[in-house]
Formats: structure tokens, sequence, C-alpha cells
């Protein structure tokens, strides 16, 4: 699971936006820009959450990375004829990047004492990587039943690399469909902006309640009467459709829900930026 801690940089964003929303209000609430910069207000007040969110995931992946060649340097120490805690001991001292701190933990735990299996316990919950606890999981489990550890080892590692091969071939087979994702919805914003600049005004006196008494879909009659305003009702389609659009792009590409909220979220506000920026309104 990817989490990213709060910090103390994520309450001045906020008070940033909130002031720069403030003086938008203040001074330019009857101007074109108005709508724009609270877009923007908005998307800078999460814009360091999201930075510190790409971060974290790029760091899990250099995990994922990292461990293996930990696994790899495992086996051979292992297969020489040093004990596992000697093992750990003596690949601790190569580099392996973002995952330096939690082996060297590792290999203190296991230098005083700590049972080797509580050891690899502790190592997988610090890491808080879903396939480092998986992986270590195996191997306990596997040990219990007391199967070769450097069989295990090795399986592991075949298994840690089928899996990062299952999720690029996924996402490099999903990737057009992505893209078409995107394509589609932004289409979708220049057809509601068609509809909402140019015909319905075409349209003046467009009379809702004889168009439903009438049973005309669409449109309803020409004439005199009460109009309706179709602006806020184009503006939520297309924030439902970004919302559900980009939930749906996440969950194909990545398989996470979360990763799909970030597209909602992408899609969302250049939506209502490309809109107010058009428009100067909803």
């Amino acid at each position: 699971m990817t989490r990213v801690k709060f910090k103390v940089a994520y309450l001045l964003s906020i008070a940033l936006s909130i002031t720069i929303i403030a003086i938008d209000i203040i001074v330019l609430k009857n101007t074109r820009v108005f709508l724009p910069i609270i877009v923007i207000a908005l998307l800078l007040m999460s814009l360091h959450f999201w930075i510190d969110f790409f971060a974290e995931i790029k760091r899990q992946k250099m995990i994922e990375v990292m461990f293996l060649s930990f696994i790899r340097n495992l086996v051979e120490s292992i297969k020489s004829g040093i004990s596992i805690p000697r093992s750990i001991q003596n690949v601790s001292r190569k580099d392996y990047q973002e995952l330096n701190p939690y082996i060297k933990k590792l290999a203190n735990q296991t230098e005083w004492g700590i049972p080797t299996r509580k050891a690899l316990q502790t190592f997988a919950l610090d890491t808080d990587n879903k396939v480092i606890k998986r992986s270590v999981s195996i191997i306990i489990e596997a040990e219990k039943s007391g199967g070769d550890i450097t069989d295990i080892l090795s399986s592991v590692v075949d298994s840690v690399i089928n899996i990062k091969k299952m999720r690029e071939e996924r996402k490099s087979s999903v990737h057009s469909q992505v893209m078409q994702g995107y394509m589609i919805y932004y289409m979708f914003i220049g057809i509601m902006l068609t509809l909402d600049l140019w015909l319905f005004p075409k349209l003046t006196g467009v009379n809702t309640s004889s168009a439903l008494q009438s049973g005309v879909s669409g449109l309803g009659g020409l004439g005199g009467g009460a109009s309706f305003n179709m602006s806020p009702v184009f503006f939520s389609l297309i924030m439902i459709q970004g919302f559900f659009t980009g939930i749906m792009i996440g969950k194909f590409s990545e398989g996470t829900i979360k990763t799909g909220l970030l597209h909602s979220l992408i899609m969302i506000i250049s939506a209502a930026l490309l809109i107010t920026s058009i428009k100067g309104g909803i």
C-alpha cells in the first residue's frame, strides 16, 4: 500500500490556496478569470500531496527491484555454505539504494540474536510493500514446512519477476485504451461546449415543461415561456463523466482504484479549468 505521511508543507499549500481564493473573491469576483483562478488554487492545495504520492510510488517500485537483487545475493551466499543470519549480514554491506535502511535493520536484528523469522516479518512490515510482504510470508511458511531455503528463495525471485512482467505487460497492452479514454473524454467536453455555446443559444425560449407534457424528447418546442439554462447540467455531466472515466482508466492500467482516483482528479480539474477559461464561468 502506498502511504504518504502528512507534512507541514501541506498546511502551507492549503494556506496559500485559501489566500489566493480570498484575494480572487475580493479583487476579481466579477471578472472572467474568477473561476479559473479558484480551480488553479484548489489544484495547488493538493499538488504537494500528489507530488509526494508519485514519489512514493516510484520509491516502492525501486524497493521491489532492489529486493530482487537482495534475494539473489542472499541465495548465492547461502549456497556457499554460510548460515542465513550470517548471509544476511554479509549481503547487507552492498548498496541497495532505497532498500538500504531496511536491510541494515534486518542485518542488525539477526546479529543481535533476534530469530530470522521475526526479523524478516519486521523487515516486510517496515518496507510496507505488498510484493515484499507476500514474498516474506511465502518464505516463512515454506521454511516452517521444512523446505530447502535456497529453492524457496529462488522460487520467490521467479515469482516476483513474473509479477513485474505481468504488470508491465498489462500496462503496455492497455496504454492505447488509456489514451483513447482521455481522447474520448476531451471530445465529449468539446461536444458539450459546442452545444452550450453555439446550439442552445440559437434555440432561445426553450420551454422544458411543455416539452415534457408533449412527450417531445431532447430540445422541446420553440417559443415563449421560461427558458432552461443547460450550462450547469452540461458541467455536471462532464464532471461525472471525468470521475468514472478516470476510475475505469486507473483500474485497467494499474489495477487499483487509488490510481483511478488520480486519473479522475486530472480529468475533472483539467475539464473545469478548460470550461471556466473558455466560458468565464460554469
